[in-house]
């Protein structure tokens, strides 16, 4: 099998940070203002890529896809529950960047959305066709103009206006919450690609980083958008500005690389459900049509509901993997489910969901997965002793 080095990793990764998606999240933090928005952008990352750090890891040392590392601590039915609660969630995120990507698209050119989510689903089917390791030069020019265009972007947007007035609709921790939500969303995936590395701490780590800062910037450039112009439609923002061609490349090349990661781990993930009995591209190429489809016939204006979802589910799990992996060193591949961690699993969901209604500084992620972590190692220690 081919293997990717750390740089072919950060490109994949830099593609999933460039985001219209999470542009349209960062406008969310502009009640905050910039200073303070800033603040809770940062920390979000910071807690956000330490879980996606361990959880690509996991992947890149045992070189099992991300829903297999997850059998180490839940069990054969455990890792194929998760698969897929996945699988799902990756159709969902598909949809939805589709349907961000041709709105987006849409504003800037005056054509109908459905269009634009047709052109965006056949160059995602392009990429999944091409398959990941074989991108080469494509993913090379293809990040150079995301780059290039990106601080342009940037650019006009700083200079496109005056601070707007502040007030304090969003709480500190519920922005937290908010940037924390976008790499809670990778956890599932990382450990898809760390697993093809050559070497998996670096590759993690340079995927992790590069991930962590596109994000931030991505972030950074929706809330000040939001800030500076008063304007929360990033495509109005581009029109505006007379970006032209330059906008669209912007929103379709972005939206492909991203969801193309979506579609592929959704592959991945269903030739964990079915062993030996699907083709993960063949899955792939479908959850794209089905993306498509839902993104021309559906609204996906809101998705906070989807992303504290998300989170609920797999900040627990990632939890209880880092704590059996790296903590309590314990192997539950070969069993058909670990019930021990399933149920900690389950009080973790629980308390992410309790915690959502508590306006804490850090949000729910970081202190449900600490709980849930320090559960786990208790738990396991004692019945260890039995």
């Amino acid at each position: 099998m081919k293997k990717m080095t750390a740089f072919q990793s950060a490109l994949v990764w830099f593609g999933a940070g460039v985001s219209i998606a999470e542009i349209l999240t960062g406008t969310y933090f502009a009640p905050l203002g910039f200073a303070k928005g800033m603040l809770a952008i940062i920390t979000g990352h910071v807690i956000g890529g330490l879980m996606m750090f361990f959880a690509g890891l996991i992947g890149g040392r045992t070189q099992k896809s991300a829903m297999e590392t997850v059998k180490l601590s839940f069990g054969q039915r455990g890792g194929v529950f998760f698969a897929l609660l996945n699988v799902l969630q990756l159709v969902g995120w598909t949809a939805i960047m589709i349907y961000d990507g041709s709105v987006s698209a849409s504003e800037i050119f005056g054509a109908g959305a459905w269009i634009f989510a047709l052109l965006i689903g056949g160059l995602i089917l392009v990429w999944v066709t091409v398959g990941l390791t074989s991108l080469g030069v494509i993913n090379r020019i293809v990040m150079a103009a995301l780059l290039i265009l990106s601080i342009v972007l940037c650019c006009v947007i700083v200079r496109s206006g005056t601070p707007c007035v502040v007030s304090e609709d969003l709480s500190f921790g519920a922005a937290v919450e908010l940037a924390v939500a976008m790499p809670l969303s990778w956890l599932p995936l990382i450990g898809d690609y760390t697993r093809e590395a050559a070497k998996p701490v670096k590759a993690t780590a340079v995927s992790v980083i590069v991930y962590s800062l596109i994000s931030t910037w991505m972030y950074m450039i929706g809330m000040g958008a939001a800030t500076l112009t008063g304007e929360s439609d990033i495509g109005k923002v581009m029109m505006a500005a007379g970006l032209g061609i330059a906008a669209l490349v912007i929103v379709v090349l972005s939206t492909v690389t991203t969801t193309f990661l979506d579609a592929w781990s959704a592959g991945i993930s269903t030739e964990t459900i079915l062993p030996g009995k699907v083709s993960g591209r063949k899955i792939a190429i479908l959850v794209t049509l089905v993306g498509t489809f839902c993104a021309m016939l559906f609204n996906m204006d809101d998705i906070t509901s989807f992303l504290y979802l998300i989170g609920s589910v797999f900040a627990p799990m990632i939890a209880v993997q880092t704590a059996d992996y790296f903590l309590l060193k314990r192997d539950h591949f070969r069993e058909k489910l670990n019930a021990p961690n399933m149920v900690i699993w389950a009080v973790g969901f629980v308390l992410y969901r309790v915690l959502m209604r508590v306006d804490t500084p850090l949000g729910s992620t970081l202190p449900d997965m600490l709980i849930t972590l320090i559960l786990c190692v208790i738990v396991n220690r004692v019945l260890m002793l039995q």
